[in-house]
């Protein structure tokens, strides 16, 4: 059995700070995948220890986004390419190949996804990186190996992702045009294949668990009454290749018991995966 985990630190030396060390350590976590990292690699080593082999892929801007894979096993292969060099990706995508206790190569990636802004080249930059996260996607899930690719997504695909989804329809998070990149990977809801796996295709994990219904939410606004009133988006994602999703259990959205000890704006998200 190996247990993923993935969330977005919002800064990991913040949250560390903040109470995230007690989390790990008490999580059985085989797998770590971190977005939004905003420190160097030397951090990453310092906070995590030297348990944990880590890849980091930091962002060409100094202290933004920034992604990682901690395991506690070495790595077979590390790759942050996903396009041209005339894109620039740097610490939004990086995936790594480990050799499982059940004798299986996996692939793991954590992606951080553009938030955007309508009608701005924040928008322009989030759709030509999922444009190239899909082309991607496709090859990882025809493939006979297991691959999982995590992360914060900055999507919520169906209306049951985001409480106030009326309200958000023309923002970007929730755009058409955006959740229609999310009909390629699991399918649209009213495809006969949706969230199966078939035909290449991928299982969103999270959703597969709970059903249709509301959430669970994985972000909430620092502001206001968000968290208290769980008015919150599901955003934060296991996406699971034919080859591993019949393999996942145990996924739950470790939702912080109050405001004040929470450690980042997201929550995280765990499964285990027989394998």
């Amino acid at each position: 059995m190996v247990r993923i985990a993935s969330v977005n630190v919002n800064g990991v030396r913040a949250a560390f700070r903040k109470g995230m060390g007690p989390w790990l350590d008490n999580r059985g976590v085989d797998v770590l995948a971190l977005q939004e990292v905003r420190a160097e690699r030397a951090d990453l080593e310092a906070l995590l220890g030297d348990d944990w082999v880590i890849a980091h892929d930091a962002a060409s801007a100094k202290g933004r986004a920034g992604v990682a894979v901690a395991t506690r096993v070495p790595h077979l292969r590390v790759s942050t390419k996903l396009g041209p060099n005339s894109v620039d990706t740097a610490g939004r995508w990086i995936e790594t190949d480990i050799h499982t206790p059940g004798g299986h190569t996996l692939t793991v990636v954590s992606c951080y996804v553009h938030s955007g802004e309508v009608d701005t080249p924040k928008q322009d930059a989030k759709y030509e990186f999922l444009e190239l996260m899909t082309k991607r996607m496709k090859k990882l899930g025809a493939s006979e190996n297991p691959s999982l690719v995590v992360g914060d997504l900055n999507v919520g695909h169906r209306t049951l992702d985001i409480r106030n989804w009326k309200g958000n329809r023309k923002n970007s998070g929730f755009l058409p045009e955006e959740r229609a990149y999310f009909d390629i990977w699991m399918g649209a809801e009213d495809d006969a294949h949706y969230n199966t796996g078939a035909k290449g295709r991928f299982v969103d994990v999270g959703r597969a668990a709970h059903g249709d219904v509301e959430g669970p939410y994985s972000w909430w606004s620092w502001r206001g009454k968000a968290f208290d009133n769980d008015t919150g988006w599901r955003i934060d994602y296991h996406l699971a290749n034919a080859a591993l999703a019949p393999r996942a259990s145990n996924y739950v959205i470790d939702r912080a018991p109050s405001y004040d000890t929470r450690w980042s704006d997201h929550a995280p998200v765990v499964a285990d995966y027989d394998i």
